[in-house]
């Protein structure tokens, strides 16, 4: 993928470097603290409810302008994450501050003006669009719920934001079923910006897409965070793509945080096994195997999670100290912190 590098001096701000909640007090767009997410499931009536511990007490901070990653394998949690936060699915705990303001338990009638301030972008573009709908219509239906602007300018609102995207000046008459996949991701964005958010959830907004059409939506979110100063909580499994557009980024496995820091710092020293082994396992030319820690085996079932760490059943380090108690979130002044009881030793 041949995307520009989005470091330059166009960005708005600098990555945090206290990591909240390790003492230090942070002024943050987002405040994750503790949320927890948990599903029941069905299960005969001859055995007990179960339920499915999909996130787990995850905290993290958001900066104004900052583009923080999510990683961690399919089923690791991070999209319920990013729903949760939205409120598309509502938390079992925990609590999610947005400028300050706690909205995890704001009653749905309070929660559209938070809605304005807190967009999306989803992975499959063509679900994410009503094929009855024109593409003016869609791009332009938020302006109509958040009430910006009037009936007479919301026409050139949308013509402007299509433009601004990238779409062709004849966009907005067609349907979705007209454009490419790209096309329509571009889209997506467009309905997600057009009312200025201050944040913004991408959950694997180019995985769907060809690896040719990938780069240019990448420099267009890019393009678009530096223009309106966006927050982005950028999920991916891509670790690559992540190590480009990414502040920070925060490692999850089976709904907790293994590590979080700096892009550059998690990148060139990762701190957890689990985070070594996602970087291991990303292809690289002329790699020797034996300098690569590979994961073997597939995750537990979050219905049973073990006992202690989470990832000692598949933790090459692992001791018998691990699955005692459940290792914390700890780290350092520059905001490198890894859940591991071990981390000093490796």
């Amino acid at each position: 993928m041949s995307a520009r590098h989005p470091a330059g001096g166009d960005r708005r701000a600098e990555p945090l470097v206290a990591l909240f909640p390790l003492g230090q007090p942070v002024s943050a767009l987002l405040e994750v603290t503790d949320l927890s997410v948990g599903f029941r499931v069905p299960t005969p009536f001859w055995r007990p409810p179960a339920k499915v511990h999909a996130v787990q007490n995850v905290s993290f901070a958001l900066g104004l302008g900052e583009v923080l990653g999510v990683v961690g394998e399919s089923g690791s949690g991070k999209t319920t994450l990013g729903r949760a936060i939205l409120r598309l699915i509502e938390p079992s705990g925990g609590a999610i501050r947005l400028a300050g303001e706690r909205i995890d338990a704001l009653p749905p009638g309070r929660m559209l003006p938070v809605r304005r301030r807190m967009q999306a972008v989803f992975q499959d573009p063509t679900a994410s669009l009503n094929p009855a709908m024109t593409i003016g219509h869609a791009v332009g239906e938020g302006l109509a719920v958040h009430r910006i602007g009037d009936r007479a300018d919301r026409p050139a609102r949308v013509t402007a934001m299509l433009a601004r995207v990238g779409l062709p000046h004849d966009a907005a008459g067609r349907r979705p079923q007209a454009l490419s996949g790209g096309q329509r991701q571009r889209v997506g964005i467009a309905r997600a910006l057009i009312v200025e958010p201050d944040l913004l959830i991408a959950d694997e907004a180019v995985s769907a897409l060809d690896v040719s059409v990938q780069a240019g939506i990448v420099n267009l979110l890019m393009d678009l965070r530096a223009e309106m100063a966006l927050s982005m909580l950028f999920i991916a499994h891509d670790l690559d793509l992540v190590r480009f557009v990414c502040d920070r980024v925060m490692v999850i496995y089976l709904g907790r945080v293994m590590e979080i820091g700096r892009t550059a710092d998690v990148f060139a020293q990762p701190r957890h096994p689990y985070t070594r082994a996602l970087i291991d396992a990303v292809p690289r030319i002329g790699a020797r195997a034996t300098a690569r820690q590979l994961l073997t085996g597939d995750p537990p079932s979050p219905l049973a999670p073990p006992s202690g760490c989470v990832f000692r059943t598949r933790c090459p380090h692992a001791a018998p100290a691990c699955a005692e108690a459940i290792p914390p979130l700890t780290g350092t002044s520059d905001g490198h912190a890894t859940a591991c009881i071990r981390q000093h030793e490796l």
